[in-house]
């Protein structure tokens, strides 16, 4: 089979790493004019992912409906915000014996739509091909460096989960497969709020019991809102959720713990962001994500302090003054 990558950055660029290592032939569509000559010139993305230089088989490519038209296999590894330009601009040359896996978690602004009922939305009214989700605990330096790594595809289809399945599992990366694309997609968006929260918490050095709570409760939010949304319960008791979860709020690589981290010790949000190549999704997935859960009715405490921390100047001390003072209740 072949593949193709949409996105370089650093997750898009370790995947298909992997992906060349498994002998599968590979192209990566690369946004970036210096990024792609940087490419050509050293077999190298010294801008996201140092150190890791790409087999030749990887084929660097300008050209994205090109690059995704000769692929059996798809994947979208572009900021959530971007997701639906970049696929756009694919769709009319995808057909619908193609399967295509977002690798992006995030939930898009305004809209509050997941990444694959973005992708249905812009196919409406042709034949699209077989959508699939890409979730779990992957740092991608550590893929890169072939840490031992389980991941979770979902999708409706069974055989185009499968078919992801066989083509990434190796005996560095497993891969197992499930039904839930809401709850994998919801997973693997949200955990980045609470990731934000976990390094605020460390950054005022309130210890291994704060971070275990938020960690918790920061799951009975994801729960809940997935719940709301049709997910399977199940689903976030999996590497989706709590898997995800732990690694994003305990993982100094995670960008939105870092972001987190940072605000804890004071700095704005303006010069944070100014200091990172990558973007830090729960940024923007903060706001979406309560949005979505105010539409929804579900209530979650963390994430509404979250957006106060990050868009309405609210101190951190403040927000778990009032997470700590909020009405008691039974756990359940």
């Amino acid at each position: 089979m072949k593949a193709a990558v949409i996105g370089a950055g650093t997750w898009g660029t370790a995947f298909a790493l992997h992906l060349a290592r498994r002998g599968v032939g590979t192209a990566l569509w690369v946004r970036e004019e210096s990024v792609l000559a940087e490419l050509r010139r050293t077999g190298e993305n010294l801008t996201f992912l140092p150190g890791f230089p790409l087999p030749p088989s990887v084929v660097f490519s300008s050209d994205a409906p090109g690059t995704a038209a000769a692929a059996d296999v798809v994947f979208i590894a572009v900021p959530s915000q971007f997701l639906r330009a970049a696929f756009t601009g694919i769709a009319g040359r995808l057909s619908h014996d193609q399967i295509v896996v977002s690798l992006t978690k995030g939930i898009e602004e305004v809209s509050l739509k997941r990444m694959t009922e973005v992708m249905a939305e812009v196919m409406a009214g042709r034949r699209r091909p077989r959508f699939a989700a890409l979730s779990g605990p992957s740092f991608a330096r550590e893929v890169a460096l072939k840490h031992p790594t389980a991941v979770v595809v979902a999708s409706r289809s069974k055989a185009a989960a499968r078919s992801v399945q066989r083509l990434i599992s190796d005996i560095n990366l497993r891969c197992y497969t499930s039904s839930d694309v809401a709850g994998v997609e919801l997973g693997g968006a949200v955990k980045n709020v609470i990731a934000i929260a976990a390094g605020i918490s460390d950054a005022l050095k309130y210890g291994h019991n704060s971070r275990a709570a938020l960690i918790t409760r920061g799951l009975a939010e994801i729960t809940r809102l997935g719940v709301r949304l049709g997910a399977r319960k199940e689903t976030f008791f999996g590497l989706a959720g709590i898997g995800d979860l732990v690694l994003t709020c305990t993982g100094r690589m995670s960008r939105n713990y870092h972001v987190g981290f940072e605000l804890g010790k004071g700095r704005a949000l303006p010069d944070i962001l100014a200091g990172m190549n990558n973007v830090a999704e729960g940024v923007a997935t903060t706001v979406s994500v309560r949005d979505l859960a105010r539409r929804e009715g579900v209530e979650l405490p963390i994430v509404e302090e979250v957006d106060r921390i990050l868009h309405h100047g609210k101190s951190p001390q403040a927000s778990i003054r009032d997470l700590m003072q909020r009405a008691l209740k039974g756990e359940a």
